[in-house]
C-alpha cells in the first residue's frame, strides 16, 4: 500500500489542529482583540512572506470588513535591506511566520516596535526570534510540518487571525462559524476531485481568483500549484482578471474559482460563468452550486470564513495532481522547508 505524501497527512490534520489552537490560545487571543478593540489602532500592519503573506491577505480583507481598520503589509525590506525607520505610533504590527526566524521579518518587527507599534507573533515554533521580541504571542501548535508545501500551518495561521477579529468585534454570528470551523474542514473529507484533478492533470497553466476573504486563499492555491505541482499559476482578483488577464483565457483554460456566499455571490458568479463562456475550464470551490465543475464545500455558516474550507480540500486536488505528474510534493526542486531572506 502506497504511503501518503506528508504533505496529504499534514494537510488532513488540520482540522485537529485548529480545534486545539482555539482552546489553547483563546486567552492570548481574547487580549490581542481587546487591544483592537478598546484601543482601536489607526492601522494594522502586516509582516509575512510565502504562505503566510496569503494568511495576512485573507486577514486584511476580514479586519478591514469587519471593523473598518486598514491594514497594510509593509515590505520587509524597508527595515532589513533599506534600514528606514517607521512611523507606527497608534499601530498594532502583526507578524505572521511558521519558523518565525527568517531575519527581513525579525527586523521589521523591530522596526515597527521602535516606530511605537505593539507587536504581535503568530509563530509555529515558540522558541523564534520573532515569537521572543513580540510584546504577544500567538503559538499555532500545529505540530512538526515535515513537508516543504505548508499546509496545516497556513490553516492555523489564517483561523487565528479570523478567531483574533472574532475576539475583536464581538459578534456572536461570527463566534458560531468559528466554531464551526474544524468540522467544516473535516467534512471536507468526502469531498471527490475527481473532475477537477483531471483538469489540472492537462494543464500547464491556469489562474485561480476570489473576492473578499478568498482572494488570499486563490493566491495560496496558485502558490502551492507551482511549488509542488509545477504548474504555472497565477492568482487574480475576481474584478482585477476581467481586465488584461483575460486575454489568456481561451478554450480549455482552467480558471480555479473561490466563491463564498457574502455580498460578492452574485458579481462572482457571473464573473466565473464569463470565463466559462470564453472557454475556460472552470471550477468553482463554493457552498452554493455553480456553473462549470462545481465543487462543493461545508458552510460554517459565515460567508467570509468560508473561503478557509475550501482551501483543504484545494490543497488535497493540487497534491494529488502532483502525484500524477510523478513529483514529489514533499520535496518541491529547488525549495526548503525554511528560507531565510534578508
Amino acid at each position: 500500500m502506497v504511503q501518503p505524501s506528508l504533505m496529504l497527512a499534514e494537510a488532513n490534520e488540520s482540522p485537529a489542529a485548529v480545534a486545539r489552537l482555539f482552546s489553547s490560545e483563546a486567552e492570548v487571543i481574547n487580549e490581542v482583540g481587546a487591544w483592537l478593540r478598546d484601543q482601536p489602532p489607526a492601522l494594522v500592519t502586516m509582516a509575512a512572506r510565502g504562505s503566510s503573506d496569503h494568511a495576512a491577505t485573507f486577514f486584511k480583507y476580514l479586519m478591514e470588513l469587519s471593523t473598518g481598520i486598514p491594514v497594510a503589509s509593509i515590505g520587509p525590506s524597508v527595515a532589513s535591506v533599506y534600514r528606514r525607520p517607521l512611523r507606527l505610533p497608534s499601530a498594532v504590527h502583526f507578524t505572521v511566520s511558521q519558523s518565525g526566524a527568517s531575519p527581513d521579518i525579525v527586523a521589521l518587527q523591530a522596526a515597527a516596535k521602535a516606530g511605537g507599534a505593539r507587536t504581535v507573533a503568530i509563530v509555529n515554533v515558540a522558541d523564534s526570534p520573532v515569537a521572543r521580541e513580540a510584546d504577544i504571542t500567538i503559538v499555532l501548535g500545529a505540530g512538526l510540518e515535515k513537508s516543504v508545501a505548508a499546509t496545516k500551518s497556513f490553516i492555523t495561521s489564517a483561523a487565528a487571525l479570523a478567531a483574533i477579529v472574532g475576539a475583536a468585534t464581538r459578534d456572536e454570528g461570527f463566534s458560531r462559524a468559528l466554531d464551526a470551523l474544524p468540522e467544516a474542514l473535516a467534512k471536507t473529507a468526502q469531498i471527490d476531485m475527481g473532475e477537477p484533478q483531471q483538469i489540472l492533470a492537462a494543464a500547464r497553466s491556469l489562474y485561480t481568483c476570489g473576492r473578499g476573504t478568498a482572494l488570499g486563499i486563490a493566491m495560496e492555491t496558485a502558490l502551492k500549484c507551482k511549488e509542488t505541482a509545477g504548474l504555472h499559476a497565477e492568482a487574480f482578483s475576481m474584478a482585477e482578471i476581467m481586465h488584461g488577464p483575460l486575454r489568456l483565457v481561451e478554450h480549455g483554460f482552467p480558471v480555479i474559482g473561490f466563491v463564498q456566499d457574502d455580498s460578492a455571490l452574485d458579481n462572482s458568479r457571473e464573473a466565473m460563468g464569463k470565463l466559462a463562456d470564453l472557454g475556460a475550464r472552470t471550477i468553482t470551490f463554493s457552498s452554493k452550486p455553480a456553473s462549470g465543475v462545481s465543487v462543493m464545500v461545508p458552510s460554517t455558516g459565515n460567508g467570509l470564513l468560508d473561503p478557509l474550507v475550501a482551501l483543504l480540500p484545494a490543497y488535497r486536488l493540487v497534491e494529488a495532481v502532483t502525484i500524477e505528474k510523478g513529483l514529489d510534493p514533499d520535496q518541491p526542486a529547488n525549495l526548503l522547508k525554511v528560507t531565510e531572506t534578508i
